[in-house]
């Protein structure tokens, strides 16, 4: 036994003292006697946080694909299935042109043939060139009253020619409308379609197509006698009963109304786009005609006393330019304003989820609320 009561451990071997009770600090501790562990420092010296521990992995699940912004809910034709901008609207119109091109210009040539025809004909039954021509032999000794009234049979004449002008150009225009119509119903949904499909389609809404072009034109034409202003407003309001009496297979009274709820909010939005279409057309189509009136052209640099009459000659070769201008440019101005249809529909009846059903094309869900 040991002095201290305890028993004595083996022989030459000294029983250890016990050592002093230390405090084993609690668990998630350190003590301050442990030199601390090395940690990375941010280089203000804020000594960075441990980091905690990863995640755990959880099994892949495949989500849905989201709409891209780009195409919105696919492009299956010459347009991609959402809210347009101009951008989408020029170039849908382009690539119709670019896609359909046989039957987009071979019913832009067939049109403007008959409205060629039809002008040149009554050109030269009208015959204003002899009114021309009496004027010009007339020489400085005329009297004013001679003037009037050779001023008064060349305005009777011009009318009377304008009067055929436009009733040949709205017959070309409703023709082409109603089959471009058409056709652009289908391009957008990528569809395949013939000539004759198209045509066949659009028969039977001509005859009330044009007297909707014509109560559209008459309306214009009456508010511009007074201002120019109050004839943006059946201009730009209107605009869209074509395509929408087309489309919509409407009455022409239903097809004003649908145009003015689709324009309505969105007024100088569609005017800018209608009136950049037409600006590039006409731009476009007086390039192209230019050559064909070189004789009209260079009478303005002659003799500003002597009075320019066009032969016959020149009467066919303008008629030959204006059919090679409304060939091409024509389709510009039709195809616009139906998508630009369709993109008011898009906008306001979300008719794009219509469009991609009718495509083959299943909509993404829409996002749950928490």
């Amino acid at each position: 036994m040991t002095e201290t009561g305890g028993s004595s451990g083996p022989e030459g071997t000294e029983t250890p003292k016990p050592q002093e009770d230390t405090p084993t600090p609690p668990q998630g501790e350190r003590s301050s006697s442990t030199a601390p562990e090395q940690q990375w420092q941010s280089p203000s010296g804020a000594t960075t946080p441990p980091q905690s521990p990863p995640p755990s992995y959880q099994p892949y699940q495949p989500q849905a694909p989201q709409p891209n912004w780009k195409v919105g809910l696919g492009r299956p034709g010459v347009i991609p299935l959402r809210p347009l901008n101009l951008t989408d609207i020029l170039d849908g119109a382009i690539t119709a042109m670019r896609r359909y091109w046989r039957m987009v210009f071979g019913a832009a040539a067939v049109t403007a043939v008959l409205t060629a025809a039809i002008n040149l004909v009554g050109l030269l039954l009208v015959d204003t060139g002899a009114d021309l021509e009496r004027v010009r032999d007339l020489g400085p000794a005329a009297t004013d009253q001679e003037l009037m009234n050779q001023m008064l049979s060349i305005l009777g004449g011009t009318l009377a020619s304008s009067f055929i002008t436009l009733v040949a150009t709205l017959l070309g225009t409703t023709v082409l409308t109603g089959f471009l119509t058409v056709l652009m119903g289908k391009a957008v949904l990528g569809k395949p379609v013939t000539f004759k499909e198209a045509m066949k389609e659009a028969t039977p809404r001509l005859l009330p197509l044009l007297g909707l072009t014509v109560l559209y034109t008459l309306a214009i034409m009456v508010a511009a006698i007074f201002c120019l202003l109050p004839a943006i407003i059946p201009f730009t309001f209107w605009a869209l009963a074509s395509p929408a009496f087309i489309l919509e297979r409407g009455t022409v009274m239903e097809a004003f109304r649908r145009s003015v709820k689709l324009v309505s909010g969105m007024f100088w939005r569609v005017f800018g786009i209608l009136l950049l279409a037409t600006v590039i057309s006409s731009f476009l189509a007086s390039i192209i005609t230019l050559p064909f009136s070189f004789s009209a052209f260079m009478s303005i640099f002659g003799n500003l006393d002597q009075v320019y009459i066009p032969s016959t000659g020149d009467l066919i070769l303008q008629s030959v330019g204006t059919v090679v201008a409304q060939t091409i440019v024509g389709p510009f101005t039709a195809l616009v304003t139906v998508i630009l249809y369709i993109d008011q529909r898009m906008r306001r009846e979300g008719m794009d989820i219509e469009l991609a059903r009718a495509a083959g094309i299943t909509p993404p869900p829409p996002p749950q609320a928490w």
